[in-house]
């Protein structure tokens, strides 16, 4: 569109270009008018109709020039890349004749690749272009139509196929056949009047053949260069005068006119056409008759001709073998994708149509890795928004692939393989806007080479198990297009096609991809394309390869026996978990020879062990002895439980069938619980939110909610597991479920092969098989020996037949390892396997590291023998899948039993020791060359060095590796530890593994302080890292004292060891701070119960135990009594060094030792006092904190009886008087001095102290001393202070607890003194213990009147708790000191002990019933207590009385879901948290 000079763009006009535009118009008058008024660009862009007729412009003209000025400026948007002085459009080819719902759309600026023609070969559609742009909208309607109809008859009377497109621009315009695109506002409305205009069109005969062969609209999107939508459309019409149809008829068209005459309208007689292709063009013959009545006369022969053209058309039967094809290529071979030879897939796709969706499940179900999406539109209405509703899916743009930090906390940013990683390659998320193809390579080309790469890097994805799927929704036309070169970089990347298949659903688009391919790589991808099958047979051949299990709809059960399908997208979200449905295995078609000859060699059970067993002609699953009791007895005692999450301990020893009893019977118990296991590596928060989805899932609220059974297996410490169940209490209570019921059965390998009585929470299984079980095992080999030839290598079930007989399992052992030889690199894999196994029960190697150092080619397609890689090894060997940052596969020894014996074997017969095996673990590279599994790898081997296990006695000094190469090959423990460092350089727990052992082992406290300080450097803010150093001082001190064999020490000797006292001093204060530290950052994290590292306390109280210990050895404090006593002075701060030398007759003779005493005066002075800090400070922690397991673990035993230890020391030092006589001369009140030091010496002058006897072994008579010794010093001539007299109450009550009948002080009494204490001002950590006794003595009862108070102290009390306690109290549980009792004053005080007395068994025993709640089934208990009446109120129980009390419930859960005001009743524990509701139920 194009006048004169003048400019394109209407902004750029002057008032000369105005006049120059305005003629156009056939308006000259107005155009000289606007000319002298100056309107130029913008001016005449804001003109209004009305200011047009103002200036004198008639109505006409007016609203033309408005409508010009519109259609102008809207055209010209499009022409500065559209005009005929720009350059040409990408061609493109029409629209597919005849079709509706392909997946095709046009590009702005392109240009269709063929021109206006005639007639061809009749069935070869001709073409005409319509640009459509300058049309008025009130003849917008007439011109399409009009236009159609003249092109409709003339294809009819020309017998040939032909399309009419309105939105493509022509000459002198535009280029011939370029894409401009129509605004549409109502498709439904061109359709009208279309169908209208040929029924008034066409005679009355041939309207039902014109409407036959004028086919609807079609309305084509018309896309931006930059793939998004442009809301404009090319309009076309096909054309197709069948013969069937037509005959030998002919058409002409009628057009009825209306004319006005004297203002009266009449209708016209109506002009007939008769319109033949020719050329380009359509021409009315019946102007010329002569030529006319020539083409009627041909009309008979051309109707044949037109016969024979679609004859012809017809024979044209579509035969391809591509299905066959498609399958062999989307399986790598194995025909199935249950047992592809793909692990994962990676789908890269461009413009998807709405008609895609119903033909791409296929897609769904692969559950792809990652999809590259170059469609910037995909989550509005492209292929995300089909994918998002039927699966979970992770959007990024593609500059999250690039990898900042390691691959590892990439992938896990990237939540892969969690969700399907969904790219956009081409903008649309995140306000990241789409690149035209011309300018995508600079824009994004980058970026998405990272993600390619990534991708294909060997520790992502499995090496050679991915599939690249390029799915060509769209045509790729051009060599720019993004999709040519993410495919080049693929291609590239993966060094070839093999791992790319390409799907197109027509050989237009396949010939266009195929020869931009070999343009642009010079490879010819034709074996590796799809494209003679339509989408919807692709989607039912992929579908057709999955079992019918695994298309099958999964249920879950429900209340009332009903079931509900599980949805995919919701399964997948719980990637957590395992779910194990009601028709899990129903329908499939796995093999079962495989998997059943898995299982018997000792690889783990799978579901599919439990189907076969079911089938019939099979023998029942073997049931172990402990089945039907975990069924009939524990599991219903466990549902019956009002805790929202309760636990069972399944111990086993390994090997020996724990996992396969433990997953026996989840699958027994599929259709009454929503069972499930937990997956490896899950992160604990994200369980407990998956478990509550799965618990909550689907139901309706008439259905009563059965609970989630949850499998663990192999937790490596029973804390952990108690750490779940917390997580899973609180998300229970957060999110205020009712009625809320998960069992965590925990399968956990026990250290002791003995099996120990079952209890109501832990069942136990050895290798020692019953009568009963060993006859069930010799059925089920009947049926192997007929099903499996090689059954004699079935070492699972064999070893287990022989009832685990030593002798079998060496005999075996030496038979399969006599052909060992450590030269071999399949030996020494299997060796390095046998180690990894022995000392770390989960480990594996990668099978495609295993092939790599056998130099063996990974293949791309079928699978790995384990027999090709291990040879004679192999039947000690399974594959498994592990997960790194993706899962792969690997290998492992089958059983721990085995790589115990092989170990053995290898040392006696082959000479390799553990030390030899463990450096060539080490030092080999190339086991950590290969990406795939390396980090687990370095994590096994880590652990393995440095991974120590407590034991009730001591805490064991290095892991049990190191240990026994110590005792195997002593000294080479030191090479190991050396290689270790150099294979973790930058690993601050190996350097504390090394510092560990020279200060240990070889007694170099200097090599140990370099690497102590080493690991200090690498983690500053480590408390346990820090501790290491304080270590190397304090056994260095240590050292040094036993060293000084004389009886007495020398002064140098002496200096030195002051000077490595005060380091380790220091060195453990710091490492104080730092725990403090770190408990406090951990209160931020729920899902973090680790506890409070007590070895800075610790550490201080040792050092000053050997501060004393060294004194001693002084001429100044030698043993004598009243030395002795001066120390005590000295240390307590009370004799400075200056005053002990004024005293001391050999004053002159120690002057020395004096001097150096000096030198260190503060920190002996403040000795007794530091020292006692931390003692209370322990205590404190240990009185009132428990485990959440309710038993104190190994590592906190160890420290409290070293606690107990020093204490006896200091009891020695500073709580005895061996020189009363000095100190009577000193004015000083001996009595009540040893009063105190009496107390201090039973440690009972502290509140925690005196509590601690209701759980310690101590007798009733000191207990008896305690309250005697408290009521003296509290007489008021003795000025008691404010503490004395809280413990004297304390001691009163533990008193009036445990003998009631003693001369305790009478209950009235002591509320007196109570009421007299707390009416006083007191400092914070008094407040704390003050409001403790305060409530359990001032609780509500019947004898006494109730302390409007009481409220009150409650409150303050739960503050307290959080202030002083706030340090230590993380992942501990609050001890429960009383429960409230039937009786009257002390005697409604219940101790723990007594509760205890009523339940046979050990601690743990108790633990376990108090843990789960089962403890107040038991009918003594019952009597014991009183039950306490309430309401709920938000997350607190107020109590029935008349003043408001609050109660926090022990378990959050069991109020959870309960309307607020609900009646509840439950027992009253009190703790230092404030008073705690037990047992609560529902009234």
């Amino acid at each position: 569109m194009r006048v004169g000079n003048v400019p394109p763009d209407i902004n750029d006009w002057n008032k000369s270009h105005v006049k120059e535009w305005i003629p156009t118009l056939k308006d000259v008058s107005t155009a000289e008018m606007l000319f002298e008024q100056d309107i130029r660009d913008s001016s005449l862009l804001s003109f209004e109709k009305s200011d047009l007729t103002e200036k004198g412009v008639k109505l006409g003209p007016a609203k033309l020039i408005i409508h010009a000025t519109d259609e102008w400026s809207n055209v010209k948007r499009v022409e500065p890349t559209c005009s005929t002085n720009q350059p040409a459009g990408k061609s493109t080819k029409p629209y597919p004749f005849g079709r509706y719902h392909d997946a095709f759309r046009y590009v702005k600026g392109s240009v269709l690749g063929v021109p206006e023609s005639g007639t061809l070969d009749l069935i070869e559609p001709c073409h005409e272009f319509k640009g459509f742009y300058n049309t008025l909208d009130e003849t917008k309607m007439i011109k399409f139509t009009s236009e159609v109809l003249r092109f409709a008859a003339a294809c009819m009377n020309s017998r040939t196929n032909g399309t009419i497109h309105f939105g493509i621009g022509d000459k002198p315009d535009f280029v011939h056949g370029e894409v401009l695109g129509v605004a549409v506002d109502d498709k439904e409305e061109y359709i009208a009047k279309l169908k209208s205009a040929i029924d008034e069109n066409f005679g009355h005969k041939h309207k039902d053949a014109a409407q036959k062969c004028i086919k609807p609209p079609r309305f084509v999107e018309v896309l931006n260069r930059n793939e998004t939508s442009s809301n404009e459309f090319v309009i076309e019409v096909d054309i197709e005068p069948q013969f069937a149809i037509c005959k030998e008829n002919i058409y002409q068209t009628y057009n009825t006119k209306k004319a006005k005459k004297k203002n009266k309208e009449t209708e016209s007689q109506p002009s007939k056409f008769f319109y033949i292709r020719d050329g380009g063009s359509s021409r009315n013959l019946l102007a010329l008759m002569k030529e006319y009545q020539q083409f009627i006369d041909k009309m008979p022969q051309l109707s044949q001709l037109r016969k024979k053209a679609e004859e012809k058309h017809s024979e044209t039967i579509k035969s391809t073998i591509q299905g066959s094809k498609l399958t062999h290529m989307i399986t790598g071979g194995t025909l199935s994708l249950d047992r592809s030879h793909f692990e994962r897939y990676i789908i890269v796709t461009n413009k998807s149509h709405p008609s895609h969706s119903e033909n791409l499940r296929f897609l769904v179900e692969f559950e792809p890795t990652a999809v590259l999406d170059f469609d910037p539109e995909s989550a509005e209405h492209g292929l995300l928004s089909y994918f998002d509703k039927q699966t979970t899916v992770s959007p990024h743009l593609p500059a999250k692939y690039k990898i900042m930090e390691s691959v590892k906390e990439t992938a896990i940013k990237l939540e892969l393989p969690k969700n399907t990683s969904w790219v956009f390659c081409n903008g649309g998320i995140d306000n990241e806007e789409p690149s035209d193809i011309d300018q995508w390579l600079m824009d994004k080309g980058a970026s998405v080479r990272d993600v390619i790469s990534f991708l294909c890097r060997k520790d992502v994805l499995p090496n050679k198990r991915f599939l690249v799927i390029f799915l060509l929704l769209s045509t790729v036309r051009e060599k720019m297009d993004p999709f040519v070169e993410t495919f080049s970089t693929f291609w590239q990347e993966l060094r070839g096609t093999d791992q790319i298949l390409c799907l197109c659903d027509n050989e237009n688009a396949f010939t266009s991809w195929k020869d931009l391919i070999e343009t642009r790589c010079g490879v010819d991808i034709s074996g590796r394309c799809i494209y003679e099958l339509s989408f919807g047979e692709v989607n039912g051949t992929i579908l057709s390869l999955w079992s019918k299990n695994r298309r099958a709809i999964r249920f879950l059960p429900c209340g009332g026996e009903s079931k509900v399908p599980l949805e995919k997208k919701f399964e997948r979200s719980l990637n957590a978990l395992e779910v194990l449905c009601v028709n899990q295995c129903e329908g499939g078609n796995e093999d079962r020879v495989a998997i059943e000859e898995n299982f018997y060699k000792g690889g783990n059970v799978s579901w599919w062990n439990f189907h076969f067993s079911e089938q019939p002609g099979s023998t029942p699953f073997i049931k172990r002895d402990k089945f039907d009791y975990i069924m009939n007895a524990v599991i219903p005692e466990l549902s019956s439980l009002t805790k929202a999450c309760v636990l069972f301990n399944l111990l086993h020893v390994p090997g020996c069938g724990g996992t396969t009893l433990a997953k026996h019977v989840l699958w027994a118990l599929r259709d009454k619980f929503r069972c499930a296991v937990l997956r490896k590596k899950s992160d604990f928060a994200d369980v407990a939110d998956q478990v509550i989805k799965l618990f909550m899932y689907s139901y309706d609220e008439k259905t009563p909610r059965i609970p989630v059974l949850l499998m663990m297996d192999d937790f490596d410490d029973v804390e952990m597991v108690y750490d779940l169940q917390q997580v899973i209490e609180k998300e229970c209570s957060e999110k205020n479920i009712q009625c809320a019921k998960v069992i965590l059965l925990n399968c956990m390998r026990s250290a002791s092969s003995e099996v120990t009585e079952p209890t109501p929470n832990t069942v136990s299984i050895g290798n020692n098989l019953s009568d009963k079980e060993l006859d069930l095992f010799q059925v089920k080999l009947k049926e192997i020996e007929k099903e499996h030839r090689n059954f004699e290598t079935f070492y699972g079930f064999m070893f287990m037949k022989e009832n685990f007989k030593k002798e079998y399992v060496e005999g075996v052992v030496q038979k399969t390892l006599k052909n060992f030889n450590m030269g071999q690199k399949n030996s020494q894999l299997f060796a390095v396997l046998v180690l990894l196994k022995v000392y770390c029960k989960g480990s594996s190697l990668s099978m495609s590291l295993c092939l790599d150092v056998l130099d063996q080619p990974q293949p791309v397609c079928g699978g790995v023998k384990i027999d090709d890689v291990f040879g004679e090894f192999s039947s000690f060997i399974s594959s498994c899948w592990d997960q790194d940052k993706v899962e792969y596969i690997a290998v492992k020894i089958t059983y721990s039993v085995i790589a115990k014996h092989c170990l053995e074997e290898l040392r006696k017969t082959h000479n390799v020791t553990k030390a030899k095996l463990t450096n060539f673990l080490l030092t080999t590279h190339q086991l950590y060359e290969f990406t795939q599994g390396r980090d687990n790898l370095l994590k096994d081997v880590h652990d393995i060095l440095v991974k120590r296990f407590p034991s009730s006695k001591e805490f064991s000094q290095f892991s049990p590796l190191i240990q026994q190469v110590a005792k195997e090959t002593p000294g080479q423990e030191e090479m190991v530890l050396e290689n270790a460092s150099k294979r973790f350089q930058n690993d601050a727990v190996v350097f504390q593994l090394l510092a560990r052992y020279y200060y240990l082992k070889k007694k170099d406290f200097c090599v140990a302080k370099d690497w102590a300080r080493k690991a200090k450097d690498l983690s500053e803010d480590n408390s346990y890292i820090a501790d290491t150093l304080a270590q190397v001082f304090k056994h260095e001190l240590k050292n040094e004292i036993s060293d000084c064999r004389e009886e007495l020490i020398s002064p140098e000797k002496l200096l030195i060891c002051l000077k490595t006292a005060q380091s380790a001093m220091e060195a453990f204060q710091l490492t104080q701070n730092l725990a403090k530290r770190e408990s406090l950052q951990r209160l931020n994290c729920r899902t973090n119960n680790s506890h409070y590292n007590t070895s800075g306390c610790l550490g201080v109280i040792q050092v000053g135990v050997m501060v004393t210990d060294l004194l001693g050895k002084t001429p100044v404090f030698s043993p004598g009594a009243v030395r002795h006593d001066i120390m005590s002075e000295v240390l307590s701060g009370n004799i400075t060094i200056e005053s002990t030398k004024k005293m001391d007759p050999q004053c002159g003779e120690n002057t020395e030792y004096y001097n150096i005493l000096r030198k260190f005066e503060n920190m002996l002075s403040n000795l007794k006092k530091t020292m006692k800090l931390n003692f209370d400070y322990l205590d404190q922690m240990y009185v009132n904190l428990g485990s959440i397991t309710g038993v104190k673990n190994n590592r906190e035993q160890v420290a409290q009886n070293e606690s107990s230890r020093c204490f006896e020391t200091y009891k020695k030092v500073f709580c005895k008087i061996a020189s009363a006589d000095l100190l009577r001369n000193s004015n000083f009140n001996l009595e009540l001095h040893q009063a105190r030091q009496f107390l201090e010496k039973e440690k009972a002058d502290t509140y925690s102290g005196i509590l601690d006897c209701l759980a310690k072994e101590i007798s009733t008579e000191t207990i008896e001393e305690i309250v005697k010794q408290y009521n003296f010093i509290c007489q008021s001539k003795h000025k008691p202070e404010k503490t004395e007299k809280i413990h004297m109450i304390y001691a009163n009550v533990v008193l009036g607890c445990i003998k009631p009948e003693s001369d305790v002080m009478s209950y009235q009494d002591l509320l007196h003194i109570l009421y007299e204490v707390l009416s006083k001002t007191h400092q914070e950590n008094e407040y704390f213990s003050l409001f403790f006794i305060a409530v359990v003595l001032l609780w509500p009862s019947p004898e006494h009147q109730v302390s409007s108070k009481l409220g009150t102290y409650i409150s303050q009390l739960q503050t307290s708790y959080c202030e002083q306690m706030k340090e230590v109290y993380n992942g501990k549980r609050p001890i429960v000191h009383f429960l409230l009792g039937k009786g009257s004053d002390y005697e409604r005080l219940v101790q723990i002990k007594t509760v205890q007395r009523c339940i046979t068994g050990a601690e743990e025993q108790f633990a376990d019933l108090w843990g789960n709640g089962q403890i107040w089934k038991n009918e003594e208990v019952r009597d014991l207590l009183q039950r306490v009446k309430g309401h709920v109120a938000r997350k607190r129980i107020l109590v029935d009385t008349s003043i408001r009390l609050e109660v926090i419930p022990l378990f959050q859960s069991q109020i959870s879901g309960l309307w607020q005001g609900s009646e509840v009743s439950f027992f009253l524990g009190f703790s230092m948290r404030g008073p705690l509701a037990l047992d609560i139920e529902k009234l």
